[in-house]
């Protein structure tokens, strides 16, 4: 059994940005592909953020400027964690490509890193959705040195 996944999206069309696993149709065709399965780039998006989150030694994602932003809206009741922060996939018929900007540890060894965090989204979007991811780019835009947190802490609690 082998779905084709097809782009559902294109032009001014309102479902831009959604691929879709199309089955065969017809009473011979197995249950589980009779029928269509659409997946839109934010759910692409989602799994490749959570999949980088896990990898030990990546601190936080974003470029500057979007941790700073997102860092705000985090204190901000119903804000949101902003899953999706750093990461921009590109999701064409059968595949993906996906870049993220991510912070590491100080200490920690940054291929090593890369490689686990390539491992582990292509891994994760591979099973979840079916996708063949051909790339995963990573920018590693700053290293989270251990006394910056402690800092932090120090000029929230000052009265100004």
């Amino acid at each position: 059994m082998t779905d084709n996944i097809t782009s559902v999206g294109g032009g001014n069309r309102p479902d831009t940005g959604v691929s879709a696993l199309k089955g065969r149709a017809g009473a011979g065709a197995p249950a589980e592909t009779r029928g269509k399965t659409t997946i839109a780039d934010g759910v692409v998006a989602k799994i490749a953020g959570m999949a980088t989150r896990e990898v030990p030694g990546i601190h936080s994602m974003g470029a500057g400027m979007a941790r700073a932003f997102g860092a705000m809206r985090e204190r901000v009741p119903g804000g949101g964690g902003g899953v999706t922060r750093g990461v921009k996939v590109e999701v064409g018929e059968r595949q993906a490509a996906v870049d993220l900007d991510v912070v590491v540890e100080y200490g920690v060894s940054i291929v090593d890193v890369a490689g686990a965090v390539r491992t582990n989204v292509i891994s994760a979007l591979e099973r979840m959705t079916g996708l063949e991811v051909v790339e995963v780019n990573i920018a590693v835009d700053d290293v989270h040195l251990p006394d910056e947190e402690e800092e932090a802490e120090r000029d929230e609690g000052r009265v100004r």
